[in-house]
């Protein structure tokens, strides 16, 4: 009798306290095919990828499909990595409460209400009430239909997996369109932060700027104006120059080109400013000009002789012109019926002569200014000069001071050989090869570039003023700026950049007179603005160092550093404003 009590209290406690069967297994299965539906939504979103990967590649260059190929291979990953980041923490928490569940059952810490309702908040956690009802409608059907149910609760819980790993996904997805348009907005915030961070360093420097230009006295002068009227003046020589000339064996003279200083916008000097012209001249009726390039080895310069020769005019005689040809008529027939040729007026020997021909054009400027309607109101003097024709012209206060150079052009290209001397003592027959026409046409071609506040022609006219008295020469400074201006963009010459400009071409200079180096800006230069003509040999030859003289004297050289010095020390007390 007590042991059959005794055997029907143990099947009573075993029945009472037995674990019911799928609670614990079932959740381990949900979970475990939760991440495997995670698993295939992740694999079928690659696999879209692929797809459309072989359809890009199709339909698109391949730079195109290259870069959109990066920017999907990122999104897709971004997307399961956003995936996985925000399933972490709700795989963690729910194996916690299943541990925390068992650990309660094995204690008798809960009752069977309360564990019913742990269940259903966290499956409210998760956001699918209906699933809570149904698995607490299977969970009281335990023991009638175990496999049945078992095999349907599996089966509904796996289809409400996907539906939530698709909202999840979906979810997701709008997380990374938001986070994609956070980023763009952070990245909007940060460029605005950018520019008026920029803005105001801007600000900062473009009142330095301001401050130093008022500091700097600069000229009063109008180049403008005296640069219009000199080429009106030259324009209107020029049509009598071709009536007086007309039928002569003189050289034919061209319309006059202005160039140097005033004609690029800028001059070292408030008085005295000089508007300097070229005017070409081409060989008249049965004459040709052939260039000669000096046998003398010239490492600063190139200097050339102008040989003129005479050509057969006999088939112009037959045509009727009035005109004997100067190789095949008799010379006392020449001389009693035609004037002589330029080889007996202008010329030495076979070669064309500098100051010959300025002394001819002191003539014709002499003979023509008083039919020139100029004459009325303005009065000329004639400046003595050698190898060019000066005169200066004025009415009341207003005076212009003008010189006017000759030159043989080289082909069609924009290099002359000039009468301008390059040294002291130059022998009459040499013509120097200049290079101003081309140096014009780089400044006016960086002026159509610049904006209206550009002061690259301030930065230049500041330092040739600021020299003046020193040893250092004008196209020295010159020559540093244009190759300045070659290098650094047009916009970075505005009044914000003044001072870095200013500094950047002081340091330049001191630099080249250290290394006693300087290249010519237009000899060998390959990388002038493409409507500048240079002949092949200028454009190929080698580079002149216009410091070559510093080379071969050392006291030339320790004489320049010593100016140099003295030119940084006045340069920086205008930037500190010392008195």
């Amino acid at each position: 009798m007590g042991s059959l009590a005794f055997w029907f209290l143990l099947l009573q406690s075993l029945v009472h306290y037995l674990r019911p069967v799928g609670d614990g297994l079932d959740e381990a299965m949900r979970l475990r095919m939760e991440a495997r539906a995670m698993s295939q939504e992740v694999e079928r979103i690659l696999l879209e990828w692929e797809v459309e990967q072989l359809t890009l590649k199709q339909s698109r260059g391949a730079w195109r499909e290259l870069l959109w190929s990066a920017l999907q291979h990122w999104q897709i990953w971004a997307i399961a990595g956003l995936l996985l980041l925000l399933s972490a923490p709700w795989f963690i928490w729910r194996e916690r409460s299943l541990r925390r569940e068992e650990h309660e059952e094995e204690n008798n810490g809960i009752n069977e209400e309360e564990v019913r309702n742990v269940d259903a908040n966290e499956e409210e956690a998760v956001g699918n009430e209906e699933e809570v009802r149904n698995v607490d409608a299977n969970e009281q059907g335990v023991g009638n239909e175990e496999d049945n149910n078992d095999a349907n609760r599996e089966e509904d819980n796996n289809d409400d997996g996907n539906v939530e790993d698709v909202g999840n996904g979906a979810a997701n997805e709008d997380g990374a369109g938001n986070e994609v348009v956070i980023a763009a907005a952070n990245a909007e915030n940060n460029n605005n932060d950018a520019r008026e961070a920029e803005e105001g360093e801007h600000d900062i420097e473009d009142n330095r700027g301001r401050i130093l230009m008022e500091r700097i006295q600069w000229p009063v002068q109008d180049l403008k104006k005296g640069c219009e009227w000199t080429t009106e003046l030259m324009d209107n020589f020029t049509i009598y120059f071709g009536h007086i000339l007309s039928g002569s064996f003189y050289p034919v003279l061209q319309r006059a080109i202005g160039v140097g200083s005033a004609f690029e916008g800028w001059s070292p000097r408030e008085q005295d400013v000089v508007y300097r012209v070229l005017v070409p001249m081409t060989p008249p009726r049965g004459h040709t000009f052939h260039l000669e390039r000096d046998t003398e080895e010239q490492r600063h310069g190139r200097n050339f002789r102008v040989r003129v020769q005479l050509e057969c005019t006999c088939t112009r005689e037959q045509q009727g012109e009035n005109m004997l040809c100067f190789l095949h008529h008799p010379e006392e027939e020449l001389k009693r019926n035609q004037d002589p040729s330029l080889l007996h007026t202008l010329c030495t020997g076979a070669y064309l002569d500098v100051q010959k021909t300025a002394r001819w054009f002191y003539q014709l400027v002499r003979a023509i200014w008083p039919a020139l309607p100029q004459s009325h109101t303005w009065r000329l003097v004639l400046l003595p000069s050698k190898r060019s024709c000066q005169f200066q012209v004025t009415k009341g206060r207003e005076n212009f001071r003008i010189e006017v150079l000759f030159g043989v052009r080289q082909g069609d290209s924009d290099i002359f050989v000039s009468s301008q001397p390059r040294q002291a003592c130059t022998s009459s027959t040499t013509w120097p090869e200049t290079y101003a026409v081309a140096e014009v046409k780089f400044f006016k071609c960086i002026a159509r570039q610049a904006p209206p506040d550009s002061l690259h022609l301030k930065c230049l006219q500041f330092f040739t003023r600021l020299q003046l008295g020193l040893g250092i020469s004008t196209y020295t400074t010159k020559t540093i700026v244009m190759h300045l201006l070659n290098i650094v963009p047009v916009s970075q010459w505005r009044r914000r950049d003044f001072v870095r400009r200013l500094v950047g071409i002081s340091e330049n200079l001191r630099l080249c007179v250290e290394v006693r180096r300087l290249n010519h800006f237009i000899l060998g230069n390959r990388w002038l603005p493409g409507e500048i003509s240079l002949p092949p040999e200028v454009q190929m030859a080698r580079t002149c160092n216009l410091f070559h003289h510093l080379v071969m004297d050392p006291a030339a050289h320790s004489q320049a550093m010593s100016e140099y010095v003295d030119l940084r020390m006045w340069f920086r007390r205008i930037l500190n404003n010392d008195p």
